[in-house]
C-alpha cells in the first residue's frame, strides 16, 4: 500500500486530491490512456461489424461481446482480487485483453476477419478486462486515504468519460483514414502505459493473519456476504434495471448515426463523443448532488432526465439536436452510476471489497450485456425509433422501484476493528476442526421483549454475512427473561474468520445488544465442538490448548476483553 502519512496537506473535497499521491497519479494518467484506446477498439468493432452484415443484432452484441464477461466473470475475479496481490492479477488480466487485441488486429490486417471471429475476441478483450476491473476498483483505497476514496472514484469516471468525449471522434476519424486494423492496433499499444504504472506501483501487501481461502469458498463467503446485506442487494437491483434499460441508446448508437442521422464513422464517433462530454460534467457534478439529494432523489431525477434524453435521440433527425441530447444523457448517467459505486465501495469491508465491486459490475454489465441482445432483436423488428422509444418508457417508470426498493443512505466504509484475541480452547483443534457450535445467553427484561427480537433480526444478518450458518434465537420457557441465540461455523478456522471479520457497524450493533442484557453476570458465551472425535486432521498442525492463536497487543487488552465479554 502506498504510503497514506503523505502528503499531509490537500483537501480532501477538492476533486484533485487524489493526485497528489504518485502512485495513484501515475495509474490515473496511465488508465486514460488505455481507456483511450479501449474506446477506440469499441468504435472499430462496431464500425467493422456494420461493414459486414446488416442484422441489427449482429451490430447490437458487439457491446454484448465486450460487456458479457464481466457479468460472467466478476464474481471469481473479486475473490481473486481479495485472495492475491490485487497489482499481480491487474497485470495477468491486461496480458489477456492485450493478447486478445493483438489478435484482433493480426486477424483484421491479413484481410480474415469474419462476424463470429470479430465477436470471439471482443469477448477475450473483454474477459481480460472483466478480470482486472474488481481489483482495478478495490486497488483505490490501498493509493488513497479512506477520506479521499470518493474523489478517487470520481476522478477514475471523469478519466474514462474524458476519453468516452475525445476516444470515439478519434476512433472514428481513426477508422475513416486508416481503416479498423489502426483502432485495433492503437488499443493493444495502449495497454502498455498501465502495465508500466503497475511495475512502479509501491504496493506493500499485508501480512496474512489466517491462511488464505480456496477460490471456491471465497467466492462462496462473498455471495453470502452480499446476499445477507439488504443495502447492497438493493444497489444490485437498481443498477442491474437501470442499465438495461438504458443500455440501448449505447447498443444502437452505430444505428442512430447510420440510420436516423445518415452519417458515416465519424458521425458515430462524434455522437459517443458528445456522451462522453456529458458523463464528464456528471462526474464532476456528482459530489454536488450528493450533498444536495438523497440517493433515491438522486436517482430518480437521472432516470426521468434519461427517459427525455432517449426520447430525444428517438426522434431527432438533426445531428446537433442529437449529440445535446446525448451530452445530457452521458451526464445523468454517469451521476447515477458512480453514486452506485461510491455506495458500494464505502459500504463493504476491505476483506469483501473486490468481491463486493465485482457483484457491482455483474450486475450492471450483466443488464448491459444481455439488454442490448435484446434491444437489437426488438429493432430488426420495429426499427430503431420505435426501440429506443420503448426504452424511454420504461426508463420513465423505473423510478417506481423506490417503492418497495428504495436506495439505502451512504453509510461509512465497513471498516474492521482490530483483531479480538482468540477464545481459551482446552481440546486439541486444527484448522479443520468443526463444525463449532456458538451459544449465546442473554438476559432481557420481558417488557423489551420485543424490541430485543427485532434488533436480533440484524444481529442473524450480520452473524451471517461473516461466515455463520445455521442461525437461530430461543426463548426459555420457564424463565421468559432468558434468551438463547445459536449458530454454527463450518470448523475452527471459520470461526477464526468469523472473529477477525468484524466491522465497526457489526460492533456497535453488539453493542446495542449489550444494552439489553439485565442482571449482575455478563453475556455467557459457550463455544462447542460437534463430533469432537472425527474433527481431529493429523495432518494439520495442531494448536497448542490454552494459547492464543494472534496474541492482542497489551494497548488493547482491556477493550478487547471487554469486547469479547459481550461477543
Amino acid at each position: 500500500m502506498t504510503d497514506r502519512s503523505t502528503p499531509k496537506t490537500f483537501g480532501v473535497d477538492g476533486i484533485v486530491a487524489p493526485l497528489k499521491f504518485p502512485d495513484f497519479q501515475r495509474i490515473w494518467i496511465a488508465s486514460l490512456l488505455s481507456y483511450l484506446g479501449i474506446l477506440m477498439q469499441g468504435v472499430g468493432a462496431a464500425w467493422a461489424m456494420t461493414q459486414m452484415t446488416s442484422s441489427a443484432d449482429k451490430v447490437a452484441l458487439v457491446q454484448t461481446a465486450l460487456t458479457l464477461p464481466v457479468m460472467v466473470f466478476s464474481i471469481p475475479a473479486g475473490a481473486i482480487a481479495d485472495m492475491y496481490d490485487r497489482r499481480i492479477v491487474m497485470l495477468v488480466a491486461l496480458t489477456i485483453a492485450l493478447c486478445g487485441a493483438t489478435a484482433l488486429t493480426a486477424v483484421d490486417w491479413l484481410g480474415c476477419i469474419t462476424p463470429n471471429l470479430l465477436l470471439f475476441l471482443c469477448f477475450v478483450v473483454g474477459s481480460g478486462m472483466a478480470l482486472m476491473w474488481p481489483s482495478w476498483l478495490s486497488s483505490a483505497s490501498e493509493q488513497v486515504p479512506a477520506e479521499a476514496l470518493p474523489a478517487a472514484v470520481a476522478l477514475d469516471g471523469i478519466s474514462y468519460n474524458f476519453a468516452r468525449s475525445c476516444g470515439p471522434a478519434v476512433g472514428g476519424l481513426v477508422v475513416a483514414s486508416a481503416g479498423t486494423v489502426a483502432a485495433f492496433g492503437a488499443n493493444a499499444l495502449l495497454y502498455l502505459p498501465v502495465m508500466v504504472a503497475l511495475c512502479l506501483w509501491t504496493r506493500v501487501a499485508e501480512p496474512l493473519r489466517l491462511p488464505r481461502e480456496q477460490l471456491r469458498r471465497a467466492i462462496i463467503a462473498g455471495v453470502r456476504y452480499i446476499g445477507n446485506s439488504p443495502s447492497m442487494k438493493i444497489v444490485l437491483t437498481r443498477s442491474m434495471t437501470i442499465g438495461a434499460i438504458g443500455s440501448s441508446i449505447l447498443a444502437l448508437m452505430p444505428l442512430v448515426a447510420r440510420d436516423l442521422l445518415h452519417g458515416g464513422p465519424q458521425s458515430y464517433g462524434i455522437m459517443l463523443g458528445a456522451f462522453g462530454v456529458g458523463a464528464i460534467i456528471g462526474a464532476v457534478c456528482v459530489g454536488w448532488v450528493r450533498t444536495r439529494m438523497t440517493g433515491e432523489a438522486a436517482v430518480r431525477a437521472c432516470t426521468l432526465s434519461m427517459s427525455g434524453v432517449i426520447a430525444a435521440v428517438a426522434l431527432s433527425r438533426n445531428p446537433a439536436l442529437t449529440a445535446i441530447a446525448l451530452v445530457l444523457a452521458g451526464a445523468v448517467w454517469t451521476m447515477t452510476f458512480t453514486m452506485f459505486n461510491i455506495g458500494m465501495q464505502l459500504s463493504a469491508p476491505r476483506w469483501v471489497a473486490g468481491r463486493s465491486l465485482a457483484a457491482y459490475q455483474a450486475s450492471y454489465s450483466g443488464g448491459v450485456a444481455i439488454a442490448s441482445w435484446a434491444w437489437g432483436r426488438l429493432t430488426d423488428v420495429v426499427g430503431v425509433e420505435i426501440t429506443l422509444l420503448i426504452s424511454a418508457m420504461l426508463m420513465l417508470a423505473s423510478p417506481l422501484m423506490g417503492l418497495w426498493l428504495r436506495m439505502p443512505p451512504t453509510g461509512a466504509r465497513g471498516e474492521e476493528i482490530d483483531a479480538p484475541k482468540d477464545p481459551e480452547v482446552r481440546l486439541e483443534l486444527t484448522e479443520r476442526s468443526g463444525p463449532v457450535v456458538l451459544e449465546i445467553e442473554y438476559r432481557v427484561a420481558q417488557e423489551n421483549a420485543r424490541v430485543f427480537h427485532s434488533l436480533m433480526q440484524d444481529v442473524q444478518l450480520s452473524r451471517q454475512r461473516n461466515g455463520a450458518y445455521g442461525w437461530s434465537i430461543a426463548r426459555d420457557m420457564a424463565d421468559p427473561e432468558l434468551w438463547t441465540e445459536r449458530y454454527h461455523c463450518p470448523t475452527w478456522l471459520d470461526y477464526l474468520r468469523q472473529r477477525h471479520r468484524w466491522t465497526q457497524s457489526d460492533l456497535a450493533l453488539d453493542q446495542q445488544l449489550a444494552v439489553f442484557h439485565i442482571g449482575p453476570e455478563p453475556v455467557r458465551i459457550r463455544r462447542m465442538l460437534e463430533r469432537p472425535f472425527g474433527s481431529v486432521r493429523k495432518e494439520n498442525v495442531r494448536l497448542p490448548a490454552g494459547k492464543d492463536l494472534f496474541p492482542a497487543d497489551d494497548a488493547h487488552e482491556e477493550s478487547l476483553r471487554q469486547r469479547d465479554a459481550r461477543c
